[in-house]
């Protein structure tokens, strides 16, 4: 999916997002209104612009409808920092569990690495040709027998070479930054954190540079100190600034199983500990400032984007001010049948292309016909209905049963061509389907 370009209209958002997502289309309207209005903020003028908050979403359907994917895709299209968190690993340790800041610090964690790999395609360019005179240097060592005009004559000569390609398999030895470990860590509630104490930049550079040297290819070297040298053209601060900047007002939370931690008229045993999580997670959603290892980040404008099956309860059952910061509610519809048959066939990344893809790499020719697709469908349905309703997650589980031993016996090259068809659908699946028991662990 191809990043959007600012001031992208709503309805072609949604157009974007009906490339990989079948139906759904209250919950892809409302996440592109989500969207735009995060555009629409940023160019307003005036202190109004900072009183104008994000309406945050709630997505309420069973699993494996499209909830996740939507939040996913969104976040592609607008390159912002998107990270998903099920809100019930925060009761799963000790009483209240896991500090519900921790998503805000992975979320800039995210934002600090994408940025860092925006700044380095920037100056990749440079970068190479930097990381070529090394390798020059590595392949001529200077020497005082070698008069200049014939060393710069020999260097030329390889220089071209390289960039020809006839050096690469030539094995050099180079010697690059090792990576260390953070000098300090400390033990929280919420697992290891690390003080990001400069110790070096505050010595001003006193404490030497930990390198190591590897025997490699010159293919490799290049990539290897391409890298390096990427790393030292770009200005980390400025990097970390503009991250900060992208999360605070880009950022996406996507919180998965909110309906987990509702609870459900009791205020003792697990309930507490769910209400506990509540309460933690109301100051952030409600705007507040998250300490980070890159200095402090606010949550007032990150758009929180909150899921859940919502069987056992219901949105009500969240604490009032959470409900508040929620003012976005949509329901995802079941998938039926015609649903699954278009899961299929048409998003660009439809199981039945995955499948032909990867056979393709082994030289044979996957197709599926109308009645094979069609049979597929009333398959997941059926066993849905029976069993557990996982939504399109069926359809993986279905068509791993289907092609297992085609996918088996594939690099053995015996047929160039595989047909399926409904026959071969209903041959290999309808013993499972009869055996309820099996159908339970199979499919």
């Amino acid at each position: 999916m191809k990043p959007m370009p600012d001031g992208f209209l709503p309805k072609q958002i949604v157009k974007e997002l009906d490339k990989y997502i079948v139906g759904q289309d209250k919950a892809k309207k409302a996440v592109a209104i989500a969207l735009r209005n995060r555009w629409r903020r940023q160019m307003v003028e005036g202190r109004i612009k900072e009183e104008i908050m994000p309406n945050n979403i709630i997505m309420i359907g069973p699993t494996g409808v499209g909830k996740t994917e939507i939040a996913r895709r969104l976040a592609q299209l607008a390159q912002a920092p998107f990270i998903k968190v099920e809100a019930s690993k925060f009761t799963e340790i000790g009483y209240v569990g896991r500090d519900v800041d921790s998503m805000v610090r992975d979320l800039t964690d995210i934002a600090v690495n994408m940025m860092k790999a925006e700044k380095q395609e920037q100056v990749k360019e440079k970068a190479r040709m930097l990381a070529e005179e090394r390798i020059l240097d590595l392949l001529l060592p200077r020497k005082r027998t070698i008069d200049s005009e014939s060393r710069d004559r020999t260097r030329e000569k390889l220089r071209e070479m390289l960039k020809e390609g006839r050096l690469q398999n030539r094995v050099i030895q180079v010697e690059t930054r090792r990576q260390s470990a953070p000098f300090f860590e400390i033990i929280t509630p919420s697992g290891v954190e690390e003080l990001n104490m400069q110790i070096q930049d505050m010595l001003g550079g006193m404490l030497p540079q930990k390198t190591k040297k590897r025997k490699v290819t010159v293919e490799e070297a290049l990539k290897v100190l391409s890298q390096e040298e990427a790393e030292k053209l770009i200005d980390m601060d400025e990097a970390i600034r503009e991250a900060i900047d992208r999360v605070e007002n880009s950022g996406i939370i996507f919180l998965d199983e909110i309906d987990k931690i509702a609870s459900v008229e009791k205020a003792h045993g697990p309930d507490v500990s769910r209400g506990g999580v509540q309460r933690d997670l109301l100051p952030l959603i409600e705007g507040s400032s998250v300490m980070t290892k890159y200095g402090m980040v606010r949550t007032d404008h990150i758009l929180f984007i909150a899921a859940g099956a919502f069987h056992a309860a219901k949105p009500s059952d969240l604490i009032p001010e959470l409900q508040g910061r929620f003012p976005i509610r949509v329901s995802l519809d079941p998938l039926t049948k015609e649903d699954f048959k278009r899961i299929l066939v048409e998003p660009e990344n439809a199981l039945v292309k995955q499948y032909t893809a990867l056979l393709k790499t082994e030289g044979i020719s996957l197709e599926f016909d109308k009645g094979a697709v069609e049979e597929i469908a009333s398959f997941a349905a059926l066993v849905n209905e029976r069993t557990e309703d996982i939504g399109a997650r069926r359809l993986h589980t279905i068509m791993t049963t289907l092609l297992e031993d085609m996918l088996y016996s594939a690099p053995d090259g015996t047929e160039a061509s595989i047909q399926i068809t409904d026959k071969t659908v209903q041959q290999k699946l309808s013993r499972i389907l009869k055996d309820e028991d099996l159908s339970r662990y199979i499919l």
